[in-house]
């Protein structure tokens, strides 16, 4: 069962680096109907390097919803954009972005996608390994994410019963572990209940 886990575990970090990208074909118009403007009242006095920072990190708040440690991260790493500290300071210090809503539509993503608990979804968002918001714009994404919980822990049970040949004590398990998937109680006993036979 760890070798499982691990698997799963790992294609779980794989789809996390996706998890937050989708976007919305309204979305993509609107981005470029912004981006339009944006180039239209561009500063001549920054440094074009400083400026095409900046336009990078719009399109990584906007288009993946990053937070604002992952926008840096990307913008600085040496397998993303390799722009210096410098620039990408400047683009923390100017980029206009609302990272509650970043990390409530990843939030909602990683509900939508991989079927995450309350506190995975937390967790994920939270962590050094994850998306590097802060634990109160995290809050603020669970607090604002619709809909229960009870589908998403029946889907991660499928998925175990499925994927995994798992018993329904062992998906129980699984489901309300703090190493696992960390849904309620209540929530792992819905999907226990409403598995096929």
């Amino acid at each position: 069962m760890k070798k499982g886990l691990k698997v799963f575990l790992t294609a779980a970090i794989v789809l996390s680096a996706v998890a937050c990208s989708t976007t919305s074909d309204e979305e993509t118009k609107n981005k470029e109907a912004k981006e339009k403007v944006v180039e239209t009242k561009e500063d001549t006095s920054v440094p074009k390097e400083y400026r095409n920072a900046l336009h990078k990190a719009e399109n990584y708040s906007k288009m993946m919803h990053m937070s604002k440690q992952r926008i840096y991260d990307q913008l600085t790493a040496e397998y993303g954009e390799k722009f210096d500290a410098e620039a990408a300071q400047y683009v923390i210090d100017n980029l206009n972005a609302d990272y509650n809503e970043n990390a409530l539509k990843c939030g909602e993503n990683y509900k939508k996608t991989m079927h995450m608990s309350k506190a995975r979804i937390y967790d994920q968002l939270t962590s050094e390994n994850g998306e590097k918001f802060t634990a109160e714009q995290a809050q603020y994404a669970i607090d604002n994410i619709k809909g229960d919980y009870l589908e998403a822990a029946l889907k991660s049970a499928k998925n175990y019963q499925e994927t995994m040949s798992m018993s329904k004590d062992a998906i129980y398990n699984q489901l309300v572990s703090e190493y696992g998937e960390k849904f309620t109680p209540e929530e792992a006993q819905y999907a226990i209940d409403n598995l096929d036979e």
